[in-house]
Formats: structure tokens, C-alpha cells, sequence
């Protein structure tokens, strides 16, 4: 069955080329087996999936970076570490 967990995110973040940036989601109704997956579209095309976690953190490779969960599970963060002009993209969570 679809997880009714509601997920809530800032509008918007910006940075500038090769300044680290967050973006955080909160997902207060996690259930214990949900993962938690995050997406980046770019305009005019469909979403991506960047990396899925459940729990810890995750190094990612493209876009360089980290994912993480804090302890409780009830917020998660991405975090680019050099971001480009070339990442510019909504990204976005979902539990």
C-alpha cells in the first residue's frame, strides 16, 4: 500500500558555484520500514532518482555530496558539496 507520509521542504535554496548548500526535508510521519528517496529534475525533463536511504548517511558521487537522516528519521538533508551551475535543478524528497 502508498505510504501516507507527508513530506515538507523549504521553497527554494541558493548558492553560488562551489559554495556547499542544504536542502532539508522533513517527513514527521516516517514509519519504520520507509525509505527515504530524493530526486532532482531538471527543466523540461522528468525526475531522477539521486540516492534512496533509510537511515546514516550516504556519499554520493553525482552530485558530490552527502545524504544524511537524523537520528529519529524524522528529517533528512542533501548536502552538495560543490555544487555547479550545472546542478541547478529542483530537487525534492519522497518517502
Amino acid at each position: 500500500t502508498a505510504s501516507s507520509a507527508q513530506v515538507q521542504q523549504e521553497p527554494s535554496v541558493e548558492t553560488t558555484e562551489d559554495t556547499g548548500i542544504h536542502i532539508n526535508c522533513s517527513h514527521p510521519s516516517i514509519k519504520t520500514v520507509d525509505f527515504i528517496h530524493w530526486f532532482r529534475q531538471f527543466p523540461g525533463r522528468g525526475p531522477e532518482r539521486i540516492e534512496f536511504i533509510h537511515k546514516g548517511t550516504k556519499e554520493l558521487r553525482d552530485p558530490p555530496g552527502l545524504l544524511s537522516v537524523s537520528e529519529d528519521r524524522r528529517s533528512s538533508a542533501l548536502w552538495l558539496s560543490h555544487p555547479r551551475l550545472r546542478d541547478a535543478a529542483v530537487y525534492y524528497c519522497a518517502v
